[in-house]
């Protein structure tokens, strides 16, 4: 009997979302803020006093911080599909800037698109799941 040679790049795996990895969806987000304007008030005290503490907890990121003199505040996410999300800040306390910052680190960077009729799961693969029921088994089921 012939043994079948494998060859090293059939022994690659492909990275992919599911439950076995998590591949987090974005690279960098950048902070931008007004030294002067009283909008930029609270993402400074975000950035002075917060912000180390969420760059420790996602060390997959990088965070920006940039100074545009006369701008109100924005938080932007830079995505590994090439996408981007501009949140403005200049309405949120403190605690707003780091739920917002928090969004896009949750954030898929993906476009939002709206659910067809017919198509409400999307999968890669196929499967015949099937509707199970407590009638069809060998014991019925008993609540």
């Amino acid at each position: 009997m012939a043994t079948k040679q494998i060859l090293r790049a059939q022994l690659r795996s492909y990275p992919a979302n599911g439950h076995t990895a998590f591949l987090p969806q974005v690279r960098k987000i950048v902070l931008e803020y007004c030294q002067k304007l009283p909008s930029s008030t609270n993402t400074r005290t975000f950035i002075s006093n917060d912000l180390q503490r969420v760059a420790w907890q996602n060390p997959h990121v990088e965070f920006v911080v940039k100074q545009r003199n006369g701008h109100e505040p924005i938080a932007r996410g830079l995505y590994v599909n090439g996408r981007d999300k501009v949140i403005p800040l200049q309405e949120f306390e403190v605690n707003g800037v780091e739920k917002k910052v928090q969004l896009l680190l949750d954030s898929s960077g993906a476009k939002i698109k709206q659910l067809k009729k017919g198509r409400i799961v999307e999968s890669t693969t196929e499967a015949a799941r099937g509707i199970w029921s407590g009638l069809h088994v060998d014991t019925p089921f008993k609540i």
